[in-house]
């Protein structure tokens, strides 16, 4: 692989990549691929194609200031000049980057993924990028009309649902003669990733445009994409219930654990386990292993809005299930038992284990036998003559009818629990 650095300043680093291709592509990188060694934004799909590449890796979260494009853009013009048929792609700050020098770079299509229009709180309200708006090195970076022509082609893809990607692409239809969109609904900033595809992205540098041709490649992409069904399961979660089960059930995820972050992973096993038993097959997907010993039956605590109080082995955390869903789901799902005033405790594989917690609301089980970790305190269950309280230090377990749980300061009825006979 022939390349090497063709310029170099304190805010980018140019690296040309030569291939055999008629066309020369622009590629810009963006927050996450800066600058490293001699690595070029999505070089994998563009080396596959043996394009000729020319990568501007960002140093800094700067959005390319423009003393140092035309820098750039003096010092290796010789180098572009045999190019007639130049190409900019970018995602998110390289998107910007790739229509505000389109002019510049005299390029003839410009593919942009979830731009952004100014970074300038005054011109745009966006709180995930207007902390990196420099005043000094980032005067008039708006895309403006002198940036781009009527004789340039833009391709813009961007979620229409997420509310910052959408505000820049209001700003950019102001401004753009002729602008070609592309929606991918329920990725939000994460297009970028979902996208990830070198026959998709050779098809949109060079192939004419024809949007149902793109619709079709991108659902085909998205259908081998778990970024896209992080996304859409963020987005069903709360108001689609039955989608969410079935697209967890019918695709093979096969996920790390790492894959979701620790709330949205507790939303989505609340969810399964309330509405369908949970195979561990299901749990593998999600990049959860366990190793589930067995349980006993015993009375049940019960919350007022008639839920049964359990430690989810899952999620690490105390909660409220109905009776159907702990039955289900008995491996993961173990009853916390009615007893004296003492340290809380379940029961797994016949052996006895203290529930604690830290202040960050952390749980873990122990052997009564065994230390606890440096911040660790138990959770007493304590006996009352009408009901029973669960306390961690002043603060008390309070229940939502939702199944969830808050440590308050009150013995409000919501953190009182009453014993009932589990049913056989």
């Amino acid at each position: 692989m022939n390349k090497h650095i063709i310029f170099e300043d304190e805010q980018i680093r140019v690296i040309f990549l030569q291939g055999s291709s008629d066309e020369l592509i622009f590629s810009f990188g963006d927050l996450i691929t800066r600058a490293k060694g001699l690595s070029i934004n999505a070089e994998k799909s563009l080396h596959k194609y043996d394009f000729n590449v020319i990568g501007i890796m960002p140093k800094q979260k700067s959005w390319f200031p423009e003393r140092s494009l035309h820098a750039m853009f003096a010092a290796i013009e010789s180098v572009i000049a045999p190019f007639k048929t130049r190409i900019g792609y970018g995602g998110s700050m390289g998107g910007y980057a790739a229509i505000k020098y389109a002019n510049l770079l005299d390029l003839k299509r410009v593919v942009a993924l979830v731009p952004q229009y100014s970074i300038n709180p005054d011109e745009v309200t966006d709180s995930r990028y207007n902390m990196f708006f420099n005043a000094e090195l980032n005067a008039n970076m708006q895309i403006q009309p002198h940036d781009v022509a009527l004789e340039r082609e833009y391709i813009v893809i961007y979620d229409p649902y997420c509310a910052e990607d959408r505000a820049h692409y209001v700003k950019l239809q102001q401004v753009l003669p002729k602008i070609q969109t592309l929606t991918l609904p329920f990725t939000g900033h994460d297009a970028i990733a979902v996208l990830a595809s070198s026959a998709l992205l050779h098809d949109l540098l060079v192939r004419q445009f024809d949007a149902p041709y793109f619709y079709q490649k991108i659902r085909q992409v998205k259908k081998r994409s778990k970024f896209y069904y992080r996304k859409v399961i963020e987005s069903a979660l709360p108001r689609h219930r039955q989608a969410l089960v079935n697209i967890f059930k019918n695709n093979d995820l096969q996920l790390d654990q790492q894959f979701f972050d620790a709330k949205l992973k507790q939303n989505l096993l609340r969810e399964l386990l309330s509405s369908q038993q949970v195979r561990e097959q299901d749990l593998l997907k999600l990049g959860i292993q366990l190793n589930l010993p067995a349980q006993q039956n015993r009375s049940l605590l019960m919350d007022c809005f008639g839920h049964a109080l359990v430690f989810n082995l899952i999620s690490q955390k105390i909660e409220s299930y109905s009776g159907s869903a702990i039955a289900l789901n008995h491996k993961f799902l173990i009853p916390i038992f009615a007893k004296d005033s003492g340290l809380l405790q379940i029961h797994l594989n016949d052996e006895p284990y203290v529930v604690a917690m830290n202040d960050r609301y952390m749980m873990k089980l122990f052997k009564p036998q065994q230390p606890l970790s440096a911040g660790m305190h138990p959770i007493v269950i304590k006996k009352y003559e009408q009901f029973y309280l669960l306390s961690y230090k002043q603060f008390n377990l309070s229940n939502h009818e939702n199944g969830g749980h808050d440590f308050i300061e009150d013995s409000l009825e919501t953190a009182q629990f009453t014993a009932q006979s589990e049913q056989h």
